[in-house]
């Protein structure tokens, strides 16, 4: 959910920035490579998985989650990962160089021109036309997002 974050560590590789985007759409083993998928678009996803085991597993990750209430505990991984992004969004000048709106607008053209899981595909003209990622920087953005996360892909009452 941290689309952001995924998108920054991938690096400047546009194929390796590629699969550090899909890495929570594309699910499943990586070897043999998945048909139509560049090598370097492997190794974001590989990347994404990296990360996100990492990320799970540090303290200060561990300690984000435990801040959520409990009875929202079952979805503190999601909720930390779009306050991480919050967060970046917010003080993006202090890991980048690249103005947010630069970056963001140059992830939604790489992923325009490439083929996407149908999911992303699906999702990808109101993340363009709401630019979700720099908007993440607003709590409202992250409340806006956590609705429809509640709606569309989370079972349980929440």
């Amino acid at each position: 959910m941290n689309y952001l974050a995924h998108a920054l560590l991938a690096g400047d590789d546009a194929d390796c920035r590629l699969g550090g985007l899909l890495g929570d759409f594309i699910k499943g083993p990586l070897w043999p490579p998945p048909p139509g998928l560049a090598p370097a678009v492997v190794r974001g996803i590989v990347l994404h998985r990296r990360i996100d085991s990492f990320a799970d597993s540090h303290p200060a990750f561990q300690r984000s989650r435990q801040r959520v209430s409990a009875e929202r505990r079952r979805y503190s991984g999601i909720l930390v990962d779009l306050f991480y992004d919050h967060f970046l969004a917010a003080h993006w000048e202090r890991y980048s160089p690249e103005p947010l709106e630069v970056f963001t607008a140059g992830v939604y053209a790489l992923l325009g021109e490439r083929a996407l899981p149908e999911r992303l595909a699906q999702i990808l003209p109101a993340m363009r036309a709401d630019d979700w990622l720099a908007g993440y920087r607003e709590a409202a953005t992250i409340g806006w997002a956590l609705d429809r996360i509640g709606e569309h892909r989370i079972r349980r009452s929440n």
